[in-house]
């Protein structure tokens, strides 16, 4: 098993307890839901778009840890992308984003945010 820096549990942690970009805009381009049916996480994702970009990004929904904080940072990383810049983010690119090891049983919780944004096509 793969030792995780304490530091990266921390920022989880943090991201699980302060999320960025928490809520749902009003009058979105794009509003999805979704869910992990193995753990019961629920993730709302909804997006603006001004001058072909992402202006304004929000998320709201329930879950664990990793499910929440990465959907934090994917906010995060999206803000300023084109569509066609969305529809290459990974599953590693998420991976990275949270700088720790994720098992096999968890990459649903993971990516779940990814999930329903893949959705923009």
């Amino acid at each position: 098993m793969t030792e995780v820096d304490p530091m990266y549990q921390e920022i989880i942690l943090d991201l699980y307890r302060h999320p960025h970009n928490q809520g749902i805009l009003e009058e979105p381009d794009f509003d999805q839901e979704d869910a992990n049916t193995s753990c019961g996480d629920i993730i709302r994702l909804t997006i603006k778009f001004e001058n072909g970009a992402v202006a304004h990004v929000a998320h709201h929904g329930y879950g664990c840890a990793i499910s929440q904080a990465a959907v934090s940072l994917l906010t995060d990383h999206i803000k300023e992308k084109t569509k066609e810049e969305l529809t290459h983010i990974t599953v590693d690119d998420m991976i990275s984003m949270l700088g720790i090891p994720v098992s096999h049983t968890r990459i649903k919780c993971a990516t779940l945010g990814l999930k329903i944004l893949q959705k923009i096509t």
